[in-house]
């Protein structure tokens, strides 16, 4: 069956035919980026095809898509509260106005098929998209799906997701295991030297590497600042993104084997220097952490929709990949967890191994070609 599809899909490549697609997805850069990197594969394997973005007025798509060479719609919609809020009165009225703008949208592009990854936009414009007849994806990044996806997921053709067990939310037949689209990595442990300098770190002492998201995460942020000298002990130095949020704030922090930045532009030379690695669990990060197959200790954010964060860290600790800690139990629990990860070179062994087993480099060219296989 997979030798038929894969038939199928090189003769439409060489067919030369452009897949005219509109794409939409956005709110946190866990709906947009995976978006991007679908839209720019499918460029580069079939010339001529034109993409259009649809996005959520005043989201961070609006600026994010545009800057990624993309030109993007929007639509009225918005989120509806899940506690008591003035804005949901006005949510029937936004879904309805966003509806007319997506079908509007869509007649006057006139896509070949319609992708959604998430996001408030992708409700509206997939729905009409499937009212229209069109060959309809989604891609759905989260262990734990929102409520748009899973509502989609009823009528859409195809669904690509990352982690296993996903016929709990989705029809099994629909399901395609493809991963979540992520940048190009270039890892290279020779290179682990060189990036321990590049940071000004000493390149040989081995190196703890806090990643807390492009604007930040506070709690790491201070469960950091307490620990700098339990950390040391250990004979670590610490590499800390510490998010352009908080930066003013810990920046004083930065000393001896202490290296402070607001935000990390080379993320190559990033987890190249670390040798283990605390990051939140949001599913793009977890993605990009599973080729890195760096030992890793997840501190899941609550305040995502649906705890999505966590069930993505629980998929990944189940596996044996991962160490979780929750954040009200960081006072407890952090020292011995991260003690017992530290020195114990069999469980860091393992735990590389059942990462890159998880790992799937190739997501954007399997979704890619799931697009193709439906049309």
């Amino acid at each position: 069956m997979r030798t038929d599809k894969n038939k199928l899909i090189i003769q439409y490549i060489y067919s030369v035919k452009p897949i005219r697609l509109i794409v939409s997805g956005g709110g946190t850069g866990g709906h947009i980026y995976p978006a991007l990197a679908i839209a720019t594969e499918l460029k580069n394997k079939i010339s001529g095809s034109e993409v259009l973005f649809v996005g959520a007025l005043g989201k961070m798509e609006m600026e994010k898509v545009p800057k990624a060479g993309y030109q993007i719609k929007g639509v009225w919609i918005s989120g509806f509260q899940r506690s008591l809020s003035l804005q949901n009165i006005l949510f029937p009225l936004k879904l309805i106005v966003s509806l007319f703008q997506a079908f509007f949208i869509i007649k006057q592009f006139k896509p070949t098929i319609v992708v959604g990854t998430g996001g408030f936009a992708s409700g509206p414009v997939l729905q009409v998209a499937q009212w229209l007849g069109l060959p309809t994806l989604i891609q759905e990044q989260n262990s734990y799906p929102g409520i748009t996806n899973r509502l989609l997921s009823k009528k859409v053709d195809s669904i690509c997701v990352a982690f296993e067990g996903m016929d709990r939310f989705f029809p099994l037949h629909k399901i395609k295991m493809t991963g979540n689209p992520i940048r190009s990595m270039d890892l290279n442990v020779n290179s682990s030297k060189d990036a321990k300098q590049f940071f000004g770190l000493d390149k040989n002492k081995k190196t703890l590497a806090i990643i807390g998201g492009s604007l930040g995460a506070k709690k790491i942020n201070e469960l950091i600042a307490s620990k700098i000298e339990f950390i040391k002990h250990l004979d670590l130095q610490i590499l800390w993104q510490c998010g352009e949020l908080y930066y003013e704030e810990f920046k004083n922090k930065a000393q001896e084997s202490v290296v402070i930045q607001p935000f990390v532009y080379d993320m190559n030379q990033f987890y190249n220097a670390a040798d283990f690695i605390i990051s939140r669990a949001g599913a793009g990060s977890l993605s990009e952490l599973c080729s890195v197959g760096k030992p890793l200790i997840l501190i899941p954010s609550p305040n995502v929709t649906a705890n999505h964060q966590f069930h993505n860290a629980d998929a990944l600790a189940r596996k044996g990949a991962a160490m979780v800690i929750k954040e009200n139990e960081l006072p407890a629990q952090f020292e011995t967890v991260f003690t017992s990860l530290v020195t114990d070179n069999e469980a860091q062994a393992k735990m590389s191994l059942a990462l890159k087993s998880l790992a799937k480099t190739d997501a954007s060219k399997a979704i890619v070609n799931e697009m193709i296989a439906l049309l």
